[in-house]
């Protein structure tokens, strides 16, 4: 199978990237303190799991960067929750999505090759990567903490053409993305309504 994917420019991507995190960091400064539990659409995980992953995955960007290995230890050893994550949760995410920024912001940071635990790969596109995992993610956050789960139009059409896919002439790019990454937008069961921040 052919890809006719066109690459993407270094400033697309860091923009793009900008806008990922902004997007999903903005779920996580709204996330209720009796909702780092809830189940997300993502495997079941708790709202905790999956925010401290994906901040466990910014926080080793500027290392790829630098030419470091994967950790698959740490990586892994991210997924458990921390016992309090509202202390110190959305304060992590913003360090790590900084400390991550600043890295893929360095001249020719882009122009690098990474080494993942997928292999070796352009950091540039390791960066798109890093933006459709956070776009999709985005939703199940939103989705689990009963926030706004609409997605930015850009980072949708971004997220589908990084997956290959054509969205349908007719229809809604949204929900087509979701159901390529097996997301189902039905209601989850009610959390206890008198969440708190």
């Amino acid at each position: 199978m052919t890809d006719d994917r066109a690459p993407h420019s270094a400033a697309e991507v860091l923009r793009l990237y900008d806008e990922a995190t902004a997007s999903f960091g903005r779920r996580v400064a709204g996330v209720a303190r009796n909702q780092w539990a809830a189940p997300t659409p993502y495997h079941g995980w708790s709202v905790g799991r999956l925010v401290g992953t994906l901040t466990a995955e910014q926080a080793r960007v500027p290392a790829l960067l630098a030419g470091a290995g994967p950790d698959l230890s740490a990586e892994r050893s991210a997924v458990s929750e921390p016992p309090d994550p509202t202390a110190t949760a959305a304060a992590d995410w913003v360090r790590a999505a900084e400390a991550a920024r600043t890295a893929l912001a360095a001249p020719q940071a882009l122009a690098r090759t990474v080494r993942t635990a997928d292999g070796e790969r352009p950091a540039v596109a390791y960066c798109a990567r890093l933006i459709t995992e956070l776009t999709v993610h985005t939703w199940d956050l939103a989705h689990a903490t009963c926030q706004d789960p609409h997605l930015a139009p850009e980072l949708v059409e971004f997220a589908l053409r990084e997956s290959g896919a054509r969205p349908p002439a007719a229809g809604d790019p949204q929900a087509w993305l979701l159901g390529l990454c097996g997301r189902h937008p039905a209601p989850l069961a009610s959390l206890d309504p008198e969440v708190t921040g």
